[in-house]
């Protein structure tokens, strides 16, 4: 089917959703998981328990086909009631996000799109109508309250040397009411992740609240600095924290100058709200990451700390300084983990943290005065959480279902469900089944990996294998559910799905994390071949004869090295935001550090580590069918990377198809987008799995 065929006809199909859910319920549960399913689930964010600890207001995003977006609203649970269903709070043609509750548990506070720009809220729960709280100029982005409930941080973005909001703003209209379009730089970062700079820098602000809103003109507490607070492109509120006085705050930000792009030199510094006194740096000894700042009761200060500078996959593990002495020690400096986010019970006397860890997203509680750790969330994967003073509500999902909210007693103890928003749509299929599986990799080293079994597996069939890469390379393919590479989307194709954490992978301990620098084309790959054949061995459904490769950004690039390096193994591969020719990516991409770290320095300085793993020497090896797909909008990894690969293929005959989204970065996000991805990459597999006029390859 054509794919404008396809999408027209899902179009009809979101229509008529009423009709569609009548027949899905019919099917009892054995209707397979489709890429539409996918799209229009429901998806839970930033759940956030109330002070009194008798309900959660979260995030959930639904799915707009007509104007092709996410559309987000805050939800309400009431925790006291063992039945209580959740409802919703704000339903606007606006987006709501990041609810924060005021001390007495009586407001939430929240950014809200409803009046035509992003600005700060207020619903009290006693009922009545939202209230706007701040009317800037600017966009707020991430937000705070205050312990006190008198004061909100918030964050905009200024030009550093305007001294007003509204110096900002008349800036940006001149701009945009110029003809001529050109624009001159003198230092990088001229882009980053899909964005070209235009001069502005996230700042944060302190603002005095008053009865009827926001008082006074706020105050930039970090005023002169030339970097972003939060940190770009994915910071967030964690990279800020009020004293527990409510005097002060505390922020991560990178003072680098020219070196930015290639600077993982992130510091906190301590301003007062009121602007009366410059920031302090509080970690200018450590030359690495300093991130997430918590306040304990006590006044002591925790953070995460990287301890290699230019290392962004670097171990985090947690530090605390003493109020009272200034001394600073690491509380996890032994613990073999990469902590992901820190937290604290809201008495701030317990920290709380999650980090990946064989294959699963955890969760500890951290005894901040020992370093103590008791685990309390064990599999799946933990995305946020928010603690009352006996238990903690989390998202949770794994490969088997999205996010819902959970909640586990401090102690321990077994979990408990709070929330199932997507239960009409997914009573109604069938998943398939997951497990993880181990094996001997590269110097018999141990890995771990998982297999998920296709729609409708019957005993003694065997069905073909959709060999999932993961990109990264620091990062893993673990139990988590994911839109962008959906295990079960494949899995409802009838398509069986292999992935493995190879040498690389985080949570398996650091020095396993660190032995994919320099070797990107190595170890990796005998883990991929290995883990491949010890999957087939175990699992007799596998087809071992019909199997395609797909992976993204580093797995992409492991898509051109097995071209040149495995080339027969594969019917087909998918290669999406692949990295195909080394030299020119370095010159072209935006975080100069991680390419620095990872192939031993710059380009010009160490070319022999680029060409060592440099995909584009290896062309002439080319033969398996390859479809490429790119964003234009993709900075990380531009899009020449994709059409390099294609011209490749093209030029030695090898069938190939590309796929370019223009308005996508690194990821594809748009609803329609994402369908037409998927049935693509799906029919690509389709027609070298499944067609039987495609001969299969010599393993």
């Amino acid at each position: 089917m054509p794919q404008s065929v396809r999408l027209a006809s899902w179009l009809l199909v979101c229509s008529l959703s009423a009709l569609g859910s009548a027949a899905r319920a019919a099917d009892g549960g054995n209707a397979p998981f489709t890429v539409e399913d996918l799209v229009l689930l429901k998806r839970i964010t930033d759940p956030q328990v109330s002070p009194d600890g008798r309900r959660v207001a979260f995030v959930q995003r639904e799915t707009d086909m007509d104007a092709n977006n996410g559309r987000i609203s805050l939800w309400l649970l009431d925790l006291t009631s063992g039945t209580a269903q959740p409802r919703r709070l704000t339903d606007v043609k606006a987006n709501d996000s990041s609810p924060r509750w005021s001390p007495d548990s009586r407001t939430l506070y929240f950014l809200s799109t409803r009046s035509g720009s992003s600005q700060v809220w207020r619903l009290a729960l006693s009922g009545g109508e939202a209230q706007r709280v701040t009317d800037y100029p600017l966009d707020v982005g991430a937000l705070k309250l205050s312990p006190r409930g008198d004061l909100l941080a918030l964050s905009m973005e200024v030009f550093p040397d305007c001294a007003t909001l509204a110096c900002t703003r008349e800036r940006l209209d001149a701009r945009a009411k110029d003809k001529a379009t050109g624009r001159t730089y003198e230092r990088l970062f001229i882009r980053h992740w899909d964005a070209w700079s235009n001069g502005t820098r996230s700042h944060l602000f302190s603002a005095q609240l008053a009865s009827g809103g926001a008082g006074a003109a706020p105050i930039d507490v970090s005023k002169g600095f030339d970097a972003d607070i939060p940190g770009k492109p994915f910071g967030g509120d964690e990279d800020f924290a009020f004293s527990p006085d409510g005097k002060s705050l505390v922020f991560s930000a990178r003072i680098a100058g020219r070196t930015e792009p290639w600077s993982t030199n992130f510091d906190l510094f301590q301003a007062p709200v009121d602007g009366s006194a410059a920031p302090e740096n509080l970690t200018a000894s450590n030359p690495a990451w300093d991130a997430q700042p918590v306040f304990l009761a006590n006044g002591d200060l925790a953070w995460l700390a990287q301890e290699r500078p230019g290392f962004e996959a670097d171990r985090f593990h947690i530090v605390l300084k003493d109020a009272h002495t200034g001394a600073v020690r690491s509380l996890t400096g032994g613990w073999d983990r990469s902590v992901a986010r820190l937290g604290a019970t809201p008495d701030g006397k317990t920290l709380l943290a999650s980090v990946e860890e064989l294959g699963q997203e955890a969760l500890y509680r951290v005894d901040p005065k020992t370093g103590a750790r008791a685990r309390l969330v064990a599999s799946g994967a933990v995305a946020g959480y928010t603690a009352t003073r006996e238990r903690v509500v989390f998202a949770r999902a794994d490969l088997g279902g999205p996010d819902d909210l959970y909640a586990v007693g401090l102690r321990g103890g077994p979990a408990t469900r709070l929330t199932d928003v997507n239960h009409e749509l997914l009573a109604a299929r069938r998943m398939g089944a997951f497990e993880q599986f181990s094996f001997k990799g590269w110097n018999d080293e141990t890995v771990y990996g998982y297999v998920v079994k296709p729609f409708g597996l019957e005993p003694g069939k065997r069905y073909p294998i959709a060999f999932v890469v993961h990109g990264g390379p620091q990062v893993s393919m673990q139990n988590i559910w994911t839109y962008r590479w959906n295990a079960q989307a494949f899995a409802g194709g009838g398509y069986a799905v292999v992935m493995i954490d190879f040498h690389g992978s985080p949570g398996y301990g650091q020095a396993f994390t660190d032995s994919i620098s320099r070797d990107w084309g190595g170890k990796p790959l005998i883990d991929l071949q290995k883990g491949l054949a010890a999957a087939i061995e175990k699992y007799p459904w596998l087809d071992g004869e019909r199997a395609c490769a797909l992976g993204a950004s580093y797995g992409g690039f492991m898509m051109n090295w097995i071209e040149g390096k495995w080339p027969d193994r594969f019917r087909c591969i998918v290669n999406h935001d692949g990295l195909f020719d080394q030299r020119m990516m370095y010159y072209a991409t935006e975080e100069l550090w991680f390419p620095e770290w990872e192939l031993g320095g710059p380009q010009y300085e160490n070319p022999q580590g680029y060409e060592a793993v440099n995909p584009v020497d290896f062309v002439s090896m080319w033969r398996t069918p390859m479809l490429v797909i790119h964003g234009e909008q993709d900075f990380r990894i531009p899009y020449p990377q994709g059409l390099g690969a294609f011209t490749a293929l093209q030029r030695r005959g090898v069938e190939s198809r590309l796929l370019v989204f223009p308005d996508e970065n690194h990821w594809v996000l748009k609803p329609a987008n994402s369908i037409l991805w998927y049935h693509t990459v799906l029919g690509w597999l389709d027609t070298h799995l499944k067609d039987p006029r495609q001969q299969p390859s010599t393993p």
